[in-house]
């Protein structure tokens, strides 16, 4: 079982209200709800805050995320957009009726919720002002205490502010758009790692940076997309490269369009090959090896050979974990 909460304040009692909130708590609730092919991946709880009848108070707030980590599942996420506030004992959430700074769910208290937690992950994801100095130890303010199986994606540090445009946070935007694909891997999956990566390469440097705080064994997956390339085509890269070192010869009978050479012989398994590895060099597994392009490779009877990541991806094959 996946399960997620989403959280968006715009409208406050006794402070000035947000704009952008509520659109991206349901931003995010559709973009987590389904993954890339329809399949049902989280069951998604969520709570917006639009006009006084709807206001959401910190009790309700708060007992929102008890029960999300109450109960046993795979994954537990929390989402927040709203305000956040910061004094000299932590930051807090402001819910709607806060009148000062330390009114809101303070977020010490929502990470003593949090080590209680029965799920096997647990990610916080939080687009409010100073939500970066969510999970500090007081008394070591460098240093952060984390629960296993624990991350942390927030919108700005300790001391700096959220922006929104048009609508939406600038934070959320990037994070929606790295669920989506943005931030995905040849197996279409996006991990907190990879959407973190995703929205910090994103941001300007006068932008507020991004946190991301973790104590983990293995990324989880918050979200599956239609994976660039077929599973079976990336398994026989393994087929084409005997080893991660490996290269693959060519000749004309790889390229289709021979007018450039006399011989042409053609061969329906070698274009076949052919058009798998230009696949391997747009999502760039290979490159051509004393050729500026795979064509030339190919027409002047040369290599191509794995990069990298091409590598990497052969060690996955190899090693049978895809």
């Amino acid at each position: 079982m996946r399960k997620a909460l989403c959280v968006g304040i715009d409208c406050y009692k006794n402070i000035a209200g947000l704009y952008g909130c509520v659109n991206d708590a349901n931003e995010v609730k559709s973009a987590l709800e389904r993954n890339g092919d329809g399949t049902l991946n989280f069951n998604v709880k969520i709570m917006c805050s639009t006009s006084e009848e709807s206001y959401i108070s910190k009790g309700e707030l708060k007992d929102s995320i008890i029960e999300l980590f109450a109960s046993q599942s795979e994954i537990a996420v929390f989402y927040y957009a709203g305000h956040g506030s910061l004094d000299n004992t932590g930051g807090y959430l402001c819910t709607s009726e806060i009148k000062r700074i330390d009114d809101g769910l303070s977020l010490n208290d929502i990470m003593g919720i949090v080590a209680k937690s029965k799920a096997q992950n647990n990610v916080i994801i939080l687009d409010s002002c100073s939500s970066g100095s969510i999970a500090n130890i007081e008394t070591m303010p460098n240093y952060s205490l984390l629960q296993s199986g624990t991350t942390i994606l927030a919108a700005c540090g300790e001391t700096e502010y959220t922006t929104e445009q048009n609508g939406h946070g600038t934070f959320t935007s990037l994070f929606v758009e790295a669920l989506y694909g943005g931030a995905m891997n040849l197996l279409g999956e996006v991990s907190p790692g990879s959407i973190y990566s995703y929205i910090d390469r994103s941001l300007g440097a006068w932008d507020p940076r991004p946190v991301f705080k973790a104590n983990i064994r293995g990324f989880v997956s918050l979200r599956k997309n239609m994976p660039p390339i077929k599973i079976d085509e990336l398994r026989r890269i393994i087929e084409f490269f005997k080893s991660p070192y490996d290269e693959y010869k060519l000749d004309p009978t790889y390229e289709p369009d021979k007018h450039e050479v006399e011989n042409k012989e053609i061969n329906k398994e070698h274009e076949e090959i052919f058009s798998i590895l230009q696949r391997y060099v747009k999502l760039n597994l290979v490159i051509p090896v004393g050729a500026e392009h795979m064509y030339y490779a190919a027409i002047e009877s040369k290599a191509c050979k794995l990069t990298v990541q091409g590598q990497h991806y052969w060690n996955l094959v190899k090693k049978n974990t895809i």
